[in-house]
Order: structure tokens, then C-alpha cells, then sequence
């Protein structure tokens, strides 16, 4: 199950009013929000969206700041998926763990064609 996906933008500002007006359309708002992302959906709802400046500081382009989120069900299936993925061809793109705040643990990998994914659990 897809739990939200990630688009880059070069224009943080712009994006933001763009996908707000579509998340209002939409009866959702904004979830989270911080310097350099901001993502609209539903906690425990359906798939939300991200829109963020790449974190590699490189400008967004098709492909790049793209992630597709795998919605695990707490923090020890975060970490099968993370091996799982890098026993079957894929690289570590951040180990799991914690990041920033509300109890979001997450792994971060590429598949073998470099294509970006994580497996990510909210609240643990």
C-alpha cells in the first residue's frame, strides 16, 4: 500500500499554492510543513502528497526529489522491508530510524533501476 508520494519543486512557494488549491478541492489540508517541504493528506487516511526541495540540493527535476512511500505497520516491519530491499539489489539511501518529530520512523532505498522508495511508520 502507497502511504503518500513525494514531487520535487525548485519553487516551494508556488508549489504550495497549486496543491493547496487542489487539497481544498479535495476536502484535505496541509499536514506537516517546514523549510523545505510541506505535505498534504490525512494522518491514517489515504495517500497523501509531498512537495519539497530535493535533499540533495540539486535542482528537482522529473525524477529527482521523487519518492514513493511504503506505509509499513510499525518500526520492525520499517526495518525487514530496508533489508529486504538492499538483500534483493537495492542501496541504502538512509538507514532506518527516527526522523524529525511525531514518531515518523523511516529507511530510506533505491530499487535496482535507482528509483527511490522508503518503507515508513507513523507515531511508534
Amino acid at each position: 500500500m502507497i502511504g503518500y508520494v513525494t514531487l520535487g519543486t525548485n519553487d516551494l512557494a508556488r508549489g504550495a499554492a497549486f496543491y493547496d488549491a487542489l487539497a481544498a478541492e479535495m476536502g484535505t489540508k496541509r499536514m506537516y510543513e517546514w523549510d523545505s517541504a510541506i505535505a498534504w493528506g490525512e494522518a491514517g487516511g489515504a495517500a497523501g502528497i509531498g512537495l519539497m526541495k530535493p535533499y540533495n540540493g540539486e535542482p528537482a527535476t522529473v525524477g529527482n526529489g521523487v519518492m514513493v512511500a511504503l506505509e509499513a505497520k510499525d518500526s520492525a516491519q520499517v526495518d525487514r522491508l530496508h533489508a529486504a530491499a538492499l538483500a534483493n539489489g537495492g542501496t541504502c539511501e538512509g538507514p532506518p530510524g527516527p526522523r524529525g518529530e511525531g514518531g515518523f520512523y523511516a529507511a530510506y532505498f533505491r530499487d535496482p533501476d535507482g528509483n527511490k522508495l522508503n518503507a515508513f511508520v507513523m507515531g511508534n
